[in-house]
Formats: structure tokens, C-alpha cells, sequence
């Protein structure tokens, strides 16, 4: 597994440029800043675009002036307590954190593998590490050295089922059978910068959700692949058969407190649906409408209900709450844990304001789609350059909603005024920020992976892990980008409503 002197040159300097940056959140007050002194020159040259649609004139405003000052001063608080993904992220958060310290998460990810077939065991570990991201970041901890002892306990190569949870828990991050709180979060961004040139555009956390559908069965069938073909391959066999780690056979009380919970949840859906498929149902409009129902516009209200129910059902029958408290220590800790996010929104919002204040982002938009239509370059292959472009930036900035807080003010409005529909660029963000999570060094988990390989392999480095995961993101890349123009060619929905190219373009 040693790499050549070439490849550790690269890492080594793909670590060192992105150690240079800055903190994410240290990123954005540097660009509030700048966005200030942008401004203010925009606004002295008289900086202007003609909108397409109405025809009006957007003149820069300069934010260093007396009606600059007084918006700064009189809306940083609402700038925050306003901005879509605080508020939605935090709702799912309360719910799953309740879920997550009753132990039905970690249950719940330790049933779904230990039940795989042996010959279908790969397929389970991805599909399972895709499933996690519903509850963040548990996948890395949980099921990702699960995973190594597993395949250990069969007598493959530890590290061969690191690498297959890695690429389902990493790089299909962005997939998932249900909406969870990235949904939100990203939905909730692309909205705030659709207002810059359409104020009444929304994005529902669902807009994606039939094209990730579809993605979680791709990631799950070429993660496999990879995984048997190219990787397992390569690290050949495992000559130290001793297991590490704890028994991770579900207990009596686990068993009991999944079957209780799976009963709660056949009775959770069958309300659901009594609730949306009659064309009177509780959940839809008064005149039948479901896209704009309670129901698509609270999923995640209910996601945050149905996740802290399940956790107090399994936190009561396992035996895991023993008292009321336990169920308000769960919702305590989640948020705990919440405290970076919320800085990091804090001035991504006073950044979002500030672009949208000065209209730099109306104007950019404009003239970049102006730009763009005068090069004659279809929107398929728009979307294509934007996966491309958000991979490789993925590889310097780790953080999939502070990339997307910066990217879509310029790109969704950008977009959106040659036709090309929020959720769409949302979707091709996804997809270029997924894959190549598992070779990025800054990635913040990327050094846990490590640690955790090095109970098998003391010689396990960085470049032990990026070669070993660099099949998994050129094979996800062309692949989630092949169904994204399949998706295109036979112009399918992306979610409920969501098209992906607007005004039959």
C-alpha cells in the first residue's frame, strides 16, 4: 500500500494550500467585509444592470453610507433569526437528538448491516452509510469502524469495509431515502438567493427528492462495485484475523425497542398518507393542492416529531430512558452540538444580507447570464461545468452548507435568469460537493478515518486512505453526473414541482 514519492508530493501539497485558508466562519466576516467595500465602489461608479424580466434598472447600492449603516445596525439580529436554514436545521436537530441519545440511531444502523447476506454485504454497508446522513454525522462514528469489524468477522480486509461505509457515509451524503435536515439547510440557502431576482421563489426541502431516490440506489450499486472490483482487490487478503473492538450484536432491550418503534412507525405513515392521498385530505390545501400543502411545507416539523417519538419509544421499551428527563437531555445535547453551526450562519446571513443589500448579486447574475447566453453554451452542459467546478473546490473548503451559502447568491440567481431552476443548481452543487469528500484531508472526519485504520494498519497515512478512496470518487463523479443528464434527456422532476429547466427551456 505504498505510494509513489508523485502522489505524496500532491497530498502534500493539496494539505498544505488548504491548511493556508481560513476558518469557514472567519471566510465569511472577510467577505461581509469585502462585500462592504465592494459596495461602496459599485455604488460611487454607479455600477448597474437592466433586469431581463421587468426591464427595470439595479444600480449597486453603497452599504458605506448613512442609509448603509442604519441597515447594518437596525438588522443584524433579524438577518439571523430569519434566515431560512437556521430555524429548519434546528427544528430536525431537536428531533433526531432525541433519537440519536436513545441509542435508536446507532440500533437502528447496527441492525441494517448485521442482517446483510454475506455475498451482499458491501451493498449493505453502502446503502446503510448512505442512509446515516439522516442523522448527520453518526455514520462516521458508528457504522464506519462497524463496518471494518464486520468484514473482519468474515475474513475480508478491515480496511475494504472502512472504505465501502466511507464512500456511502461521505460521498453519497448528499442521497438519502428520506428528507433530512441537509435537505433543509441547502433548500433553505437556494431560497435566499432565488429572492434575488425572484423574491417569490421557493425552495421546498423536497425539491431533490425523486433525483435522490434514484441517487441512493446508484451510489449503493457503484459504491459495491468499487468496492469488489478495484478495492478489495488491491488490498488483498488480511493476515491478522485478531477482531477488535466490542460485541455489536444488538441486545434483547435493543431488539425490543426496534420492534416497538417499527410498530410506531407503520402507524406514523398510514396517518401520513391518510393525511395526503384522499384528494380531501387533513394535509393537503382546501382545494386538494399538495405541493404547497402543510404537509411538503412542513416536512420538517414532521421529520423533527416523527424522530423524537421513535427515540422516546425506543428510549423507554430498551430501557435506555429511565426517566422524563432523559427524553429533554437528548434535544439538550443535539443542540450542544450545534454551537459552530450556528456561529457560521450567524455571518453567513449578515453575508447574504449584505450581497443582497448592495445588489451586487442581482447585477452578477445579470450580466453573468448575459455573459453566458452570448457563449452559446447549452444548460446541460452549464450544469455539468458547476459539478465539476464544486468538486474541485470541495477539495480546499470542507464545510457542504458554508460552500453553498457562498456559491448559491451568485450561481442560483445566475441560473435562474437563463432558465435553469434553483433546485436544479442545487442538485449539481450536491453532486460535485458529495464525491470528493473521500479524498479530501480537510474534511473534518478524514483524520477519524485515519485513526480508525490504524487499529489494523499502524502504516495507514493520508495518502494509504486518499488511494484507496480515489476509485470511489471518479467512479461517483461520472456516474452521478451520467444520471443528472439522463435526468435532463427525459426532462423527469427532480422533486415535487421541481423541474429542472423553467419556461420550457
Amino acid at each position: 500500500m505504498n505510494q509513489s514519492s508523485v502522489i505524496n508530493r500532491l497530498l502534500l501539497q493539496v494539505e498544505k494550500a488548504g491548511n493556508a485558508l481560513p476558518h469557514p466562519t472567519i471566510l465569511f466576516i472577510f467577505l461581509c467585509v469585502f462585500i462592504v467595500l465592494i459596495s461602496g465602489i459599485a455604488g460611487a461608479f454607479g455600477v448597474s444592470a437592466i433586469h431581463p424580466i421587468s426591464g427595470d434598472t439595479i444600480t449597486g447600492v453603497n452599504l458605506i453610507s448613512r442609509q448603509g449603516l442604519h441597515l447594518i445596525l437596525t438588522k443584524t439580529v433579524t438577518n439571523f433569526t430569519h434566515f431560512a436554514p437556521v430555524g429548519s436545521v434546528l427544528v430536525a436537530i431537536l428531533g433526531i437528538g432525541v433519537a440519536e441519545h436513545s441509542g435508536l440511531i446507532s440500533a437502528a444502523l447496527r441492525s441494517t448491516v448485521l442482517k446483510a447476506p454475506r455475498q451482499l454485504l458491501s451493498f449493505f454497508v453502502v446503502l446503510t452509510g448512505v442512509l446515516s446522513s439522516i442523522a448527520m454525522d453518526t455514520g462516521y462514528v458508528v457504522l464506519i469502524p462497524l463496518a471494518a469489524m464486520l468484514f473482519v468477522s468474515v475474513g475480508r480486509h478491515p480496511l475494504a469495509g472502512m472504505a465501502a461505509a466511507f464512500a456511502g457515509v461521505s460521498g453519497g451524503f448528499s442521497a438519502n431515502l428520506l428528507i433530512g435536515p441537509v435537505d433543509a439547510i441547502l433548500a433553505g440557502i437556494s431560497t435566499e438567493a432565488a429572492a434575488l431576482v425572484q423574491p417569490e421563489y421557493n425552495v421546498s426541502a423536497t425539491g431533490n427528492y425523486y433525483f435522490l431516490l434514484a441517487s441512493t440506489l446508484l451510489i449503493s450499486v457503484v459504491g459495491t462495485v468499487v468496492t469488489e472490483k478495484v478495492v478489495s482487490p488491491r488490498l488483498g487478503d488480511y493476515q491478522d484475523p485478531q477482531q477488535a473492538g466490542d460485541d455489536n450484536t444488538l441486545t434483547t432491550a435493543e431488539k425490543r425497542g426496534l420492534k416497538a418503534t417499527a410498530i410506531f412507525t407503520l402507524l406514523f405513515i398510514a396517518v401520513l398518507l391518510w393525511g395526503i392521498l384522499p384528494a380531501d385530505g387533513f394535509l393537503r390545501l382546501e382545494n386538494g393542492d399538495i405541493l404547497s400543502s402543510p404537509f411538503i411545507k412542513g416536512i420538517v416539523t414532521i421529520i423533527a416529531f416523527y424522530a423524537a417519538v421513535s427515540g422516546y419509544i425506543f428510549g423507554k421499551t430498551s430501557g435506555r430512558f429511565n426517566r422524563s428527563e432523559d427524553f429533554i437531555k437528548g434535544m439538550e445535547l443535539s443542540m450542544s452540538t450545534m454551537a459552530g453551526y450556528l456561529v457560521l450562519m450567524f455571518f453567513a446571513a449578515q453575508f447574504v444580507s449584505y450581497f443582497s443589500w448592495s445588489q451586487l448579486g442581482a447585477i452578477a447574475a445579470i450580466n453573468g447570464a448575459a455573459m453566458l447566453q452570448s457563449l452559446d453554451i447549452n444548460n446541460s452542459s452549464l450544469l455539468l461545468g458547476f459539478i465539476f467546478m464544486a468538486a474541485l473546490i470541495n477539495l480546499l473548503i470542507g464545510s457542504a452548507s458554508a460552500k453553498w451559502a457562498l456559491f448559491a447568491p451568485v450561481f442560483v440567481p445566475m441560473f435562474l435568469l437563463l432558465g435553469i431552476s434553483p433546485e436544479a443548481t442545487q442538485i449539481a452543487y450536491r453532486i460535485g460537493d458529495s464525491t470528493t469528500n473521500i479524498i479530501t484531508p480537510l474534511m473534518p472526519y478524514f483524520g477519524i478515518i485515519i485513526a480508525f485504520a490504524q487499529r489494523y494498519d499502524k502504516d495507514v497515512g493520508i495518502g494509504t486512505i486518499i488511494a484507496t478512496m480515489l476509485p470511489y470518487s471518479i467512479a461517483l463523479l461520472a456516474s452521478w453526473s451520467a444520471l443528472l443528464m439522463v435526468w435532463i434527456l427525459m426532462d423527469w422532476p427532480l422533486g415535487p414541482g421541481a423541474t429542472i429547466f423553467l419556461n420550457g427551456q
